[in-house]
Order: C-alpha cells, then sequence, then structure tokens
C-alpha cells in the first residue's frame, strides 16, 4: 500500500513542478502559486498517509498514532489550499479575493486545532496503521476527529464539484476539459475515499465490520482521484505551450524544402545545435536564416519566370493565390540556381516582395515551401519548367 501512495505523492509532486517551473513569475501569480501549493500539500498528504511513514513518525515521536493528527492536519490544509484555488481561479476585486482566502484558512485553522486537541484527550495506546479510522471509531474523541476531518475534506470536495460543473458551462478548451477531469477526480474521491471511509466507520457503529472499505478500496481510490486532480490542474496550463511546440515541429519540418534550397545562401548565424532545444526556438531560428537568404536572392528574382509559371497555373485551374505562390516558388528557384552559379542577376531582376514576407509568423514560407513540391501542371498535363519555353514580356515589377 505504500507504493501506491508514494507514487500518487509522486505524480502530485512532479504535476507542481511542472506549474512552478519559473519562480520569480509564479511567486508573483496568486493562482499559479495556490495551484502548486495545493498540489503540494497533497503529495504530502499522500506521503504522510502511507503505512511506512506513519510507523517512523509513531516512532520518531514515541506517541502512538501520532502519524494521525499529522495526516488529517495535512489533509485538511490540503482541502483549505483547494478552495484558496478555487477563490482565485474565480477571482474578483482584491479585497474580495482576500477576505475570502482569510475565512477559508481561519476555518480550516480551527479544524486543524480541534484535530490536534481531540487527539491528545483521546485514549489511542494501540498503534494503528491501516486500520484506525475504523479501529477507533467507537472512541471518544477519536470518534469526532475522525468525523471531523471527513466532513471537513468533504466540504472542500464538494464545493469543488459545485464550481467545475458551474464553470464548465461558461468557458471551452483545455479549460473546460482541465474541469471536467478536476470534477471527475472530485466525484472520485467523494464517493471513493469518503462514502467508503463513512461507511466503514458507521458500520463500526452499528457493530459491523466493513473495515475493508476504508483499507482496501479508499486509499487506491483516493490516489486515482489525486491523478484526475493533478491532470486537470495541468491541461489548461500546459496543453497551450505544448500544441504550440507541436505546430512548431511541424512548421520546421514543412520548411525544409526551402531550407535545403537557400541555406547555401543565408548569412544569418548558425543556429545551436543543442539537442535540448524546444521545436519553436528552432523555427525561430530556421525563420531568420530563410528571411536573410531571401534578400540576398532578391537581385537574383527573373519576374519573366514569375509571369509564366502565373499564367501557366491560372490557366491550369489555380486559384489567383495558389497561382502566385507557384509562380513565387518557380522565381525562387531559378534565383538559387543563378546564385549557385554565380551568374550576373537578369535584367529583369528588380525589387518585389513574396507573400511569405507579407504575413506574420511561418505561415508564408511554409506554403512557399509547400509550393516548391507542387508545381503548376498544363492543361495537357505536362508539368511546366520555371527555367524553360518561351519567355514573355515582362509586367512591371511590383514594388514593395
Amino acid at each position: 500500500m505504500s507504493l501506491v501512495v508514494y507514487l500518487a505523492a509522486l505524480v502530485f509532486a512532479m504535476t507542481s513542478v511542472l506549474l512552478f517551473r519559473r519562480p520569480r513569475t509564479a511567486l508573483r501569480n496568486p493562482l499559479t502559486l495556490s495551484t502548486c501549493v495545493a498540489i503540494v500539500l497533497g503529495a504530502l498528504v499522500f506521503v504522510c498517509a502511507a503505512p511506512a511513514t506513519l510507523a517512523t513518525v509513531n516512532e520518531l515521536t514515541g506517541i502512538p498514532n501520532f502519524g494521525a493528527p499529522l495526516t488529517y492536519g495535512m489533509l485538511s490544509a490540503y482541502s483549505c489550499a483547494v478552495l484558496v484555488l478555487l477563490i482565485n481561479w474565480r477571482g474578483g476585486s482584491r479585497a474580495r479575493v482576500r477576505r475570502m482566502v482569510l475565512r477559508s484558512m481561519a476555518a480550516y485553522g480551527l479544524l486543524v486545532v480541534a484535530i490536534v486537541v481531540l487527539f491528545t484527550l483521546a485514549d489511542t495506546d494501540t498503534e494503528r496503521l491501516t486500520d484506525l479510522d475504523t479501529y477507533y471509531a467507537d472512541t471518544p474523541f477519536m470518534r469526532e476527529m475522525i468525523l471531523l476531518y471527513l466532513l471537513g475534506h468533504s466540504a472542500a470536495m464538494l464545493v469543488m464539484c459545485t464550481v467545475c460543473v458551474k464553470w464548465g458551462r461558461e468557458v471551452g478548451g483545455p479549460l473546460r476539459t482541465g474541469l471536467r477531469l478536476i470534477l471527475l477526480g472530485a466525484l472520485l474521491d467523494v464517493v471513493g475515499f469518503q462514502l467508503t471511509k463513512y461507511t466503514a466507520v458507521v458500520a463500526r457503529w452499528w457493530g459491523h465490520d466493513l473495515d475493508f472499505l476504508s483499507t482496501t478500496v479508499a486509499p487506491p481510490m483516493a490516489s486515482l482521484a489525486a491523478l484526475l486532480c493533478s491532470a486537470g490542474f495541468l491541461l489548461p496550463r500546459l496543453l497551450p505551450p505544448v500544441v504550440a511546440q507541436w505546430r512548431g515541429l511541424g512548421d520546421y519540418r514543412r520548411l525544409e524544402p526551402l531550407w535545403s534550397l537557400v541555406k547555401s545562401v543565408s548569412t544569418a548565424p548558425k543556429p545551436p545545435t543543442a539537442w535540448w532545444q524546444l521545436p519553436q526556438a528552432r523555427l525561430q531560428w530556421r525563420e531568420v536564416s530563410i528571411h536573410d537568404a531571401l534578400l540576398t536572392l532578391a537581385p537574383y528574382f527573373d519576374h519573366r519566370v514569375r509571369e509564366r509559371v502565373r499564367d501557366t497555373a491560372l490557366r491550369a485551374g489555380r486559384s489567383p493565390h495558389q497561382a502566385r505562390l507557384a509562380a513565387e516558388a518557380a522565381m525562387l528557384a531559378d534565383s538559387a540556381r543563378r546564385a549557385a552559379a554565380r551568374e550576373e542577376p537578369p535584367e529583369t531582376a528588380g525589387r518585389y516582395r513574396l507573400h511569405a514576407t507579407e504575413v506574420s509568423g511561418p505561415s508564408g514560407l511554409v506554403e512557399l515551401a509547400q509550393a516548391l513540391d507542387r508545381p503548376p501542371t498544363a492543361p495537357d498535363g505536362a508539368v511546366p519548367s520555371a527555367l524553360t519555353g518561351p519567355r514573355a514580356e515582362p509586367e512591371e515589377p511590383h514594388v514593395a
């Protein structure tokens, strides 16, 4: 059982590390800070609840079952942190948020004090590492302590369920998915952990033995609920940058035909080759290098090539935009050939602004790279060459 609980604690801890990857920024953001605090406290709850930890704490303090108020106090602190997180998530005026946070902290602070006082008054000489709740269910003061910690945790989870249902109707995208995961985790906590605990304790009051619900069913259900909640906390914050990096990787790869064509003339500094460099950083370096190469090749642009391929593409049924991209790709390929052969710039060379330089981001370059692999098809099915065929009289080139 200790291994399962420790694994849940590890997942919680890793979640907080991912959210707290920029400490200075996180400390200034109440939402990020409260999220990390809630997750860290959740991880500590699992660490404290493990039988191996309980035995160690009891041995170090010399007090049988001292790990119980420690675990229950930590669970109450986690419940309070969840409410604080929800308050910060909801937002509002700073005074209102501060007032609600202080009220929550005061209420659960009193709960923790009550747990400690009741444990001190109770007679708990027999150490119980896995079934303390049911073993001491009829013991004066311990009975009240067990009910208090369960009620405090239930209140926090039910509030979380209510808030997730309400906000889930108002938001969309990753945030809605995250709220649904948190809701599922909270419901699993309520049904799989708390309800089983309540049932086992009440069964003891009536002389029945349903201890397996508390000792066998509840711990793994709590661990699974924690995994779902941590995924819900992570998803809205980590999914957008992960999606952005994935798209960056796709654009980086789609730029390969264009980069292969122009990299020999690029004078931009060579990008770092560290294996850990993120796709968006690699994409940015490639964009800069390609734009630098396009500036170098601009004097070699032959507008007769561009016009001829554009007209061919239009006759083949391409849209004006597709025809322009195909014509620019052919002109760029011709200019790269001229530059590699160290030829003189063509007489029709002039200033021309490629579509790829008119739009922000990598989308224009990606379209140009894809056009390099899709030459316009002539009406008879032949693929016209940008470098052969009769030369038409050039039109006036577009001036940027």
